[in-house]
Formats: C-alpha cells, sequence, structure tokens
C-alpha cells in the first residue's frame, strides 16, 4: 500500500474512518470492561474539545508551550494531594501506566547508581501479581526481578518478601490494588520492611489512585496504601482510568525532588544542543495533558465520588450475584471495583464459560494462574449488571451439561497455552502470532484459529491439528510437573 498520489476529500476519508471501527468494540453499550472508562456523550464532547484545544503544542520544550508546563504542574499538584501527599511530592505527567512504571524503575536504577555503587546487578523485589509493565521496565533496563508469591487473599507475602531482600535490592513494590483479583497489597507492612532495610517503596497506583480515595471518601473500609504509609516514596496513577482523562495520561508522584532528579535523562554533548527530557518520550503531546487538566476540573470531587459509588455498588452486586452461582468463586479481597471469578467444579471450564459470554455479545478478560474471568467495573456497566448475571448463570449450565466445549473455539486454545509447562516455548508461540499481526499485510489474529497459520509457531500448530490429543498430553504433563513439585517441596510455579 502506497501513499495516494493526490490528497482525498476529506470527508470520504471520515467516513472511511468510521467503517474501519465498525467491527471494534462498542464500549458505550455497557457490555464491555476495562479498555475505555466511558462516562457519557455530553462528556465525551467536552474532553474531546478539551484535548483538541491543544493537539497540535507540543511539551517537548516547555519553555515555548508554558501553557502545558503550568497544566501538567496543576495535574500533578492535585494528584499528589489525592494521594495524600504534602508541599513537596513531586512528579510528571506520562503517556499511561506502563511509562509511570518504567519511569519509577528507571529513576531507582539510576539512584542506586549513586547511593549502592557496589551493585552490578540490581534487584527489584515484588508480588508475583504485579503488572507486567514491571517486567518490561525489567528487561528494558536491566533489572532483576524477585517475585514473591501471594497468599489466599490475593495479597503478597511478606514472609516471602523478606526472604528475598538482600544486599542487591533497590526497590520493594506493592499494587493498590493488584490487577488480577484487585487485592490491595500490604503496604503500610511493606513501609516498615523498606524503612527497615533502607529501601524505598513504590506503590503501583494505575488503577486504583483515582478511584480509591474517593471510595473512601464514601465509607468503604480499605487499608491504607497512599503518602500516609510511612516508607513510601512513589506512586503511580492513571487519569485515563478512573479519572476519566483522554488517552494517554498518568502521573508517577514521588515523595520529594530528591528522587524524581533520578528519573530525567540529560545530555550536553549532543550537536544539536543541552538536551533535558523528564519522561521517555520526546514530543509530549498536549491534547492527553489539557484533556487530563480538564477532566480533574470538570468532574470534581462530586463528580469522581458519584461515579466511584455506582462503580462501587455495580461491582457488589456481581460479587453477590457470582456467589450464588454454583461452581463459582470469587478471587481476591473486595478492595476495588475489580470482580475476579473461578471455577472450583471440573465440569465448569472457566475459559468455555468465556467463549459462552462473548457469544452473548460481552467483552470477556481471560486470565491465567488460576484460569479465571476478570471485570473491571465502573458507572457505565451498573445498567447491565443483571443482564450479566443472567448470561453467566446460562454460561455455565451450558458448559456443565457440554464438556466437549472446553476443548472447542478459543477455551481450547487458552486452555492449552496456560497449561503448557515450558513456558518458553508459549513465549515463542506468542512471538510468531506477533510477528504475523505485524507483518506487512497483517492483522489481527483469529484466536479461535490460532495454529492454523503456516508462521504460527509449531507449538500452536499442534494443538490446533491435534486438538483434544494434545490437550491430554498437555494436561497428563501438567499434572507430572505439579506432583514433582509437591514430591520435592517446592510449590509449582
Amino acid at each position: 500500500m502506497q501513499i495516494p498520489k493526490t490528497g482525498r476529500a476529506h470527508q470520504e476519508i471520515l467516513d472511511e474512518m468510521k467503517k474501519f471501527g465498525q467491527e471494534d468494540l462498542d464500549y458505550k453499550n455497557g457490555k464491555s470492561w476495562s479498555l475505555v472508562y466511558y462516562v457519557d456523550d455530553h462528556y465525551y464532547d467536552f474532553l474531546k474539545k478539551a484535548h483538541h484545544t491543544y493537539f497540535s503544542e507540543n511539551g517537548l520544550n516547555p519553555m515555548a508551550f508554558q501553557s502545558l508546563k503550568s497544566m501538567e504542574s496543576e495535574v500533578v499538584r492535585m494528584t499528589a494531594m489525592l494521594l495524600n501527599g504534602g508541599e513537596k511530592h513531586v512528579g510528571t505527567m506520562t503517556s499511561g501506566g506502563t511509562e509511570s512504571i518504567l519511569m519509577a524503575l528507571k529513576c531507582y536504577r539510576d539512584r542506586a547508581r549513586k547511593k549502592k555503587r557496589w551493585v552490578s546487578k540490581p534487584e527489584v523485589v515484588l508480588p508475583a501479581t504485579a503488572h507486567v509493565a514491571f517486567d518490561k521496565a525489567a528487561h528494558y533496563f536491566g533489572l532483576k526481578l524477585r517475585k514473591a508469591p501471594i497468599d489466599d487473599q490475593g495479597r503478597v507475602n511478606l514472609k516471602a518478601v523478606k526472604k528475598l531482600i538482600n544486599r542487591n535490592t533497590i526497590l520493594l513494590v506493592g499494587s493498590a490494588p493488584q490487577y488480577p483479583h484487585g487485592s490491595i497489597d500490604p503496604i503500610e507492612e511493606l513501609g516498615q520492611l523498606a524503612l527497615k532495610h533502607k529501601l524505598p517503596l513504590h506503590v503501583d497506583a494505575c488503577f486504583g489512585g483515582f478511584i480509591l480515595p474517593w471510595l473512601e471518601q464514601l465509607g468503604v473500609e480499605l487499608p491504607q496504601w497512599d503518602f500516609r504509609v510511612e516508607g513510601v516514596t512513589s506512586i503511580s496513577a492513571d487519569l485515563h482510568k478512573y479519572g476519566y482523562a483522554a488517552k494517554g495520561a498518568s502521573a508517577i508522584i514521588y515523595k520529594d525532588m530528591s528522587y524524581l532528579t533520578h528519573q530525567f535523562f540529560i545530555t550536553t554533548e549532543w550537536s544539536g544542543g543541552i538536551y533535558a527530557g523528564p519522561t521517555m518520550a520526546g514530543t509530549r503531546p498536549g491534547g492527553p495533558i489539557a484533556a487530563a487538566w480538564g477532566a480533574l476540573q470538570a468532574m470534581g470531587e462530586d463528580g469522581y465520588c458519584k461515579l466511584a459509588k455506582m462503580a462501587w455498588e455495580s461491582s457488589k452486586a456481581l460479587r453477590e450475584g457470582i456467589e450464588q452461582i454454583d461452581g463459582l468463586y470469587l478471587l481476591g479481597l473486595p478492595h476495588s471495583p475489580i470482580v475476579t471469578y473461578a471455577s472450583h467444579d471440573p465440569d465448569i471450564d472457566i475459559y468455555a464459560v468465556a467463549d459462552q459470554m462473548s457469544q452473548q455479545g460481552w467483552d470477556v478478560g481471560r486470565q491465567q494462574n488460576p484460569p479465571s474471568i476478570h471485570l473491571t467495573v465502573n458507572a457505565r456497566n451498573a445498567p447491565i449488571i443483571e443482564s450479566y448475571l443472567t448470561d453467566l448463570e446460562s454460561a455455565v449450565t451450558t458448559v456443565k451439561t457440554h464438556p466437549e466445549l472446553k476443548k472447542e473455539g478459543e477455551a481450547a486454545m487458552y486452555g492449552m497455552m496456560a497449561k503448557v509447562p515450558v513456558r518458553g516455548l508459549v513465549q515463542h508461540s506468542v512471538r510468531k502470532v506477533m510477528e504475523g499481526m505485524y507483518a506487512p499485510n497483517g492483522s489481527a489474529p483469529d484466536m479461535a484459529e490460532l495454529g492454523a497459520g503456516e508462521n504460527d509457531g509449531w507449538i500452536l500448530g499442534l494443538i490446533h491439528k491435534y486438538g483434544d490429543q494434545a490437550q491430554n498430553v498437555v494436561e497428563q504433563v501438567s499434572a507430572v510437573k505439579t506432583t514433582l513439585a509437591q514430591w520435592i517441596g517446592k510449590r509449582p510455579s
């Protein structure tokens, strides 16, 4: 495909763009969870106007566009105060939670180079449920992650954390809440550990930063997790989630400048002149900064509390309804609007349930370890909770009476990929899928047909070709692995 020889009519282009979106997720109907935090058309129109007011401006040079720097500074200050910070708390906006986490780990790595010069292989101790962005940051920045298991409530095991701390440790991490199950890690206890070992503590509140404070104001009992906790040195919080800002907008807040200064990149030798950047990006789009400032101003505490109450009550209704469905159980603690459920009935394959829900038009978040379904609940979901529970009960009944469903469609693929004991093989297959998506004529894959293509990787090919036989072999190998792990006294990974 090439750039057209002559420019096309603007309306023609816009009409074609609308056609592109016909198969996209319908996030306005309430049947989707996460990805888009939608309020209503009136607010959406305002947010677009706020974004477009500064869509050409560039935050790369704050002296050229002082308006953007002023708005960013005010967003950071408002975020810091929301998180119970003080006058010395500082930070920056980023493009999203992943960049906020990247910046935190870059900051603490560079800080350790100054404070702990003997550390040649820096390590970060964090929960096994910490967001995958920490794995990405470790991969990019040459860090080793030491992951502590969680307890049966979805919170990090403190005894395991203590055992993992050593002379190479440069940072402790906790989540508020962790994404897979919605539990808040024991941040107060982690803070005491951080103080004892003279380590910084980062709290990943990318999900909870803009809803947990409002839930607390509404009277929901939550453990302390923010800057009130002694030992917490930084917090990441996404504005484009429950802050209802435009994508992509997040913030990383530090206790004081002695930490933030290590996030900056500065070079003085480039031919183009002295260069200094506060985040990963060079060009920093003005639209998300302006829209984030606009969102905080437009919502106000009353608006945020109203939406938080609706999200919380909807999540409570979901939990109560799911608990009434025989064979299902909830994961994690009710610390947030995250609802995650799994099955303890061997006749109910949760991935087959997910397939049934997809066929009913629901957006489904499939998870592993254990196999489960994840729901991020927001105010937009309030009208459809009863409908969801009705469809879920029907899906469970269908799966229970049709055991063959676990070996069909996406259920078969997700189920077997989750059980393949050699994770390197799974990574190889996923890489092949990514290569296919981003090839010259790449497109999004049909999950149920993975393995049918020539370039999908040999393990996916075997699973697709041999179906039941492959699943049986995988289950047998997985069972042997579990038995061996128990025999030698180790917890299965």
